[in-house]
């Protein structure tokens, strides 16, 4: 019999992970229930699981194709269609290959008499912590069209803000990627056939001059080192920030550079605002609600913090008592914010206009970047090809002059 490992929510919104057999993910589920637990997460050991664990970064759904189906499934529920015909038909409209599948999957859940969430939770690759757990409220508070549009309002969100951080990193990164091109193919074949002329003269070079070739031959003389060294650099540097000590050290680091110290903040915020706030609007205990908004956060220093606000909320503390202990990730201000919200019972208001205001400075600095950022490579790479100039042309006037 199968087995599967499952993380499950407890009554007391604490997480308890482990491992179950049963015939198929449903059955599992249904085991879980009846002991008491919520599943969040169900996936299948086998060993072809175990050896290709690392195909399952590429076996997600695009954001934009969730939002698309919340979107369309909270219109059919209003219009009267039911939950298994509404995933018929968008497994019919759906272009998504992967997405259909799991359409299909849920259908068939669904008319075998399990409650969608339930069905979500054996597709974690797909459905997120959030997803699940506002389906799940709305399904058993009958509010589901609710929690669906509240789901729609915090996927949008999610997705401008990936799309304006991302549009922000593209046009330096194209530029450092040419960059980085060019100046390797002028090493290897351009630069050697020039520097060629000032051996043939066995003339004294400055000191610029000097380093230009020596750069030249090294780079023409082991070009196929320097591609390799290259290709491999980039490949560790990828490989790396996939891993959790890697990110650790990156997210780190993010908080400490000037300029982008900031903006890091100001993301994960909006992104911890925002999902608190739309988790509690749809009923979601408040331990609860932190346990899944950390799971929605990659910054591990944020998730490790909200997850240690929701084990010292669980036995009494309030929300800012426990926050301002983390000052460095949580400014004095929102801190100051959210008590004033518990102390008038609007702290889901006070985090949706916390959530607006910082996604409203993060689309200001990230165009302030995109302006600053094109005249700070302009003048390097003027710089850079000045100094080239420089080193090439001097010692050409300098034989001119010998010569004549």
């Amino acid at each position: 019999m199968p087995k599967f490992t499952y993380t499950a929510l407890k009554q007391d919104g604490s997480r308890e992970q482990g491992t179950a057999s049963g015939a198929t993910a449903l059955s599992v589920g249904h085991q879980l229930k009846e002991q008491g637990l919520t599943p969040v997460k169900l996936q299948e050991v086998s060993e072809s699981s175990d050896h290709f664990a690392f195909l399952h970064t590429f076996s997600g759904v695009p954001l934009g194709e969730k939002l698309t189906f919340v979107e369309n499934l909270e219109l059919m529920l209003k219009s009267g269609i039911p939950v298994s015909r509404s995933m018929r038909i968008l497994a019919k409209q759906s272009k998504n290959k992967k997405f259909v599948k799991v359409l299909e999957g849920l259908e068939a859940a669904v008319e075998n008499g399990s409650q969608l969430y339930e069905a979500m939770s054996a597709y974690p690759n797909v459905f997120s912590d959030i997803f699940i757990s506002m389906i799940q409220v709305g399904e058993l508070s009958g509010n589901l069209e609710t929690s669906l549009q509240q789901l729609g309002v915090q996927l949008e969100r999610e997705a401008d803000l990936r799309s304006r951080v991302r549009g922000a990193m593209i046009y330096p990164s194209v530029i450092i990627g040419a960059i980085v091109i060019i100046t390797v193919i002028m090493s290897i074949f351009v630069l050697p056939k020039l520097t060629s002329v000032f051996k043939e003269f066995n003339a004294s070079l400055p000191f610029a001059t000097r380093v230009v070739v020596g750069f030249s031959d090294f780079m023409a003389g082991h070009a196929i080192l320097v591609v390799l060294g290259l290709v491999l650099a980039v490949g560790a540097v990828v490989f790396g920030l996939r891993t959790q000590t890697g990110k650790a050290v990156l997210y780190r680091v993010s908080l400490v550079v000037p300029g982008i110290g900031p903006l890091t903040i100001k993301i994960n915020i909006a992104r911890f605002t925002r999902v608190l706030s739309s988790l509690l609007k749809s009923g979601i205990p408040i331990v609860q609600s932190l346990t899944v908004s950390a799971q929605s956060i990659p910054n591990t220093l944020y998730k490790e913090a909200i997850l240690a606000t929701a084990e010292q909320v669980k036995v009494g503390k309030s929300l800012t008592e426990v926050l301002q202990t983390h000052d460095r990730l949580f400014p004095f201000l929102i801190v100051q914010m959210l008590e004033v919200g518990e102390e008038t019972g609007a702290l889901e208001t006070i985090l949706e206009q916390i959530a607006t205001h910082y996604e409203t400075q993060i689309d200001a600095t990230l165009k302030n970047m995109s302006s600053i950022i094109e005249p700070l490579l302009l003048l390097v790479i003027g710089g850079a090809v000045g100094a080239l100039a420089y080193a090439l042309i001097i010692p050409i006037y300098n034989i001119g002059s010998t010569i004549q």
